[in-house]
């Protein structure tokens, strides 16, 4: 099986009107066949995979993809002038060229990466060597001194929480933190005095891994801009499940993970404009960065590949490119509001639980399929393991969100993620599952 069949069947004909109704219970059932590991069986039950959010499945077409790349066409790119590595490098840049539209960027504009984490801590890297002084008069925008200020949120992911940590110790800078409300929502207010004529950068999540909510970027965008600071935007938890425009959300950076997207672990992207790219020194060296080396020194390639020091990613970028491709045959705006329909399913299922509360509940904003719950008396853990005794998989534990959770007074949560293809049916066996959950628990105890 070589193809998004399935996909495909129910893709809007070539230049019809956009189509933006949520799938249908028969559409998902059909886009499962696609999944291999969706067919099998765990603890004697089907599996029902409910932690897209930490990793999501794949379908044939990206499995297929790689292992095609491997075995045709592997050769190193940018680096051999003989057919199969010309060839290998025009896959490899057709790759980049996907992420782009998928983003709306300029190819010149993304950077290949092992994953978010690393795209973060790229960007990070460069400010902090900018502040050293390389990069010249072109990097002065970019430099960090002390008294300046760097600002993110009380509920971001450890990766966009610890780079911008140490960044602060290295540059003398300040970190400030946009708190929460008691519902989790962001205190714009708060943000508005926090974001000021010294903040030079403001790191936020577009959706909240632990809240599932999606953050009001243009808000933050506007008070950023307004004093002369950068954005990152933390796309990891919103590229998979909305429609993405990086150019009309006005962010500076963003980035997104490849393996939370039907993509394989291993690549994630990196999109900075281009004129900010062009002004940032280099994270890592080594070779293809660079044009003319000497003993002592070096001149750089321009972006992207100057931040492509070393043998890249190229069949997973390959695969990820068939991710994306399978998502848009799709339409991310028929997954946008599958989704939607599965997160208010699980976040009124749950909430109508006795001794249930589902974090950030009270926020009335749209959201992903995802929700996290904590259970009155019964630890997370505990929770997990009788869910995966049922075949259903969930998240347990802070979510690499300890500032979150600790803000809203647990110390862990249970997670359950959706995705494209889960059915409203599976959400209704997780809403079961917790209920016996509970009543087991209670009656033990």
């Amino acid at each position: 099986m070589s193809s998004p069949t399935a996909a495909q069947a129910i893709a809007r004909p070539s230049g019809g009107p956009l189509d933006d109704r949520p799938l249908t219970d028969a559409e998902v059932h059909a886009l499962r066949i696609d999944f291999p590991i969706l067919q099998t069986e765990v603890n004697g039950h089907p599996l029902s995979y409910l932690d897209s959010g930490a990793t999501s499945q794949r379908p044939f077409a990206v499995l297929d993809a790689e292992r095609t790349f491997a075995s045709t066409l592997n050769a190193a790119v940018h680096r051999g002038a003989h057919t199969l590595a010309a060839e290998a490098t025009e896959v490899f840049e057709d790759a980049r060229a996907t992420v782009a539209r998928f983003i709306g960027a300029d190819e010149s504009e993304v950077v290949w990466t092992s994953n978010a984490t690393e795209a973060i801590n790229l960007v990070a890297y460069a400010l902090s060597n900018a502040s050293l002084g390389r990069g010249g008069a072109a990097a002065e925008r970019l430099r960090l001194r002390e008294g300046d200020e760097i600002v993110t949120t009380e509920m971001e992911h450890h990766a966009n929480l610890i780079p911008w940590q140490e960044l602060a110790a290295r540059t003398g800078a300040t970190l400030r933190v946009i708190p929460l409300d008691d519902d989790g929502a962001l205190r714009l207010d708060v943000a508005a005095d926090l974001i000021g004529e010294r903040t030079r950068l403001v790191a936020v999540t577009h959706v909240s891994n632990v809240l599932g909510v999606v953050n009001p970027v243009e808000d933050i965008v506007a008070l950023a801009h307004g004093v002369g600071a950068l954005v990152l935007l933390d796309a990891c938890q919103s590229a998979p499940h909305l429609p993405l425009d990086v150019r009309a959300l006005d962010v500076d950076f963003a980035v997104l993970s490849g393996h939370k997207m039907l993509g394989p672990t291993g690549i994630g992207a990196l999109y900075g404009r281009r004129e900010l790219l062009e002004a940032m020194p280099p994270f890592l060296t080594g070779g293809s960065m660079i044009t003319t080396v000497a003993t002592t020194t070096a001149e750089y390639l321009p972006p992207p590949q100057r931040f492509e020091a070393g043998t890249q990613r190229v069949s997973q970028a390959v695969a990820l490119a068939a991710a994306i491709d399978y998502l848009t045959t799709v339409g991310m705006p028929r997954i946008a509001a599958h989704e939607a329909v599965l997160g208010r399913r699980l976040v009124e299922g749950l909430r109508g639980m006795d001794g249930v509360r589902v974090l950030g509940a009270g926020i009335d904003r749209p959201r992903v399929g995802l929700a996290s719950f904590d259970v009155e008396g019964i630890h997370a853990h505990d929770v997990g393991q009788f869910l995966d005794d049922l075949g259903i998989a969930v998240r347990v534990g802070h979510h690499c969100a300890q500032p979150l959770h600790r803000r809203l007074g647990v110390t862990s949560s249970t997670r359950a993620s959706t995705y494209l293809y889960t059915s409203e049916a599976e959400v209704d066996a997780l809403i079961d599952g917790v209920a016996a959950t509970i009543d087991f628990f209670r009656r033990g105890a």
